[in-house]
């Protein structure tokens, strides 16, 4: 049973990868979760964690926010649909760029002139972002994306944008990082802060109303802690949820 289940789920992962989403996001994160249960320790969970890039976990909004302080201050974002980028620069300059899988896209991500050649920052420098279509519904900002990195074209599709959000092992806060991004030239995502963990709910029914976040192709959104500190507390904590980040799709 539990050979099937994973053959299938990494047939629609492959498949929604090439642009051709087969189930809904919530079905297949439901597939997941009954694979984890019945063979936590198969192939399919093993490879995803070896990823370059791994996913951010999903969750419900009350088993992240458990274990929390009622005062932790949070980031939320919008899950935008697209293809996860990182970028590489080594002395200011740029070096190289990956997905998710660890597939070179250099030249693809290089030819994007809304991405900067150049930082001013030293030694290695390492930028989390997400390749996507401002302009399409979600299913098609990914597929058009996607669509780019595959193709044998290196001319910039007009209708491809990159979006900045997370700087890897950076040492300071989620809001000083994010500055720090667009200071440097990136294009950041829109960001509201929750002061309260009860605030949270507020922000995502506004998002699945479509009042929060309606200029980006979104599935969903992010909710991030935002000091560093206690990143690292969640982080090597024993808790059922040792993430400082979560997407949430529902």
């Amino acid at each position: 049973m539990s050979t099937y289940l994973e053959e299938r789920i990494k047939y629609y992962d492959e498949e929604y990868r090439a642009g051709r989403a087969l189930i809904s996001d919530k079905q297949f994160d439901k597939l997941e979760k009954n694979l984890l249960r019945i063979d936590p320790k198969c192939d399919y969970f093993n490879e995803r964690n070896n990823l370059m890039l791994p996913s951010l976990p999903k969750d419900q909004i009350s088993e992240f926010i458990e274990d929390l302080l009622p005062d932790t201050r949070l980031l939320i974002q919008p899950k935008i649909d697209g293809v996860a980028i990182a970028i590489k620069y080594i002395d200011g300059k740029f070096d190289s760029a990956i997905t998710r899988k660890g597939k070179d896209v250099s030249r693809k991500i290089e030819a994007i002139k809304s991405i900067p050649q150049e930082v001013k920052v030293r030694s290695i420098f390492v930028v989390r972002g997400e390749l996507f279509a401002p302009e399409e519904r979600p299913s098609y900002s990914q597929r058009i994306a996607s669509g780019y990195l595959r193709s044998g074209n290196y001319q910039p599709n007009p209708k491809i944008a990159f979006c900045a959000f997370q700087i890897i092992n950076s040492n300071c806060n989620e809001y000083e990082s994010l500055s720090h991004l667009r200071k440097l030239g990136f294009t950041i995502p829109e960001i509201v802060e929750a002061n309260r963990t009860s605030q949270v709910e507020t922000f995502r029914k506004a998002w699945s109303s479509g009042k929060l976040f309606s200029n980006y192709p979104t599935d969903g959104i992010v909710v991030k802690i935002n000091s560093r500190k206690l990143q690292l507390i969640r982080e090597k904590s024993n808790s059922d949820n040792p993430y400082w980040q979560v997407a949430i799709k529902s």
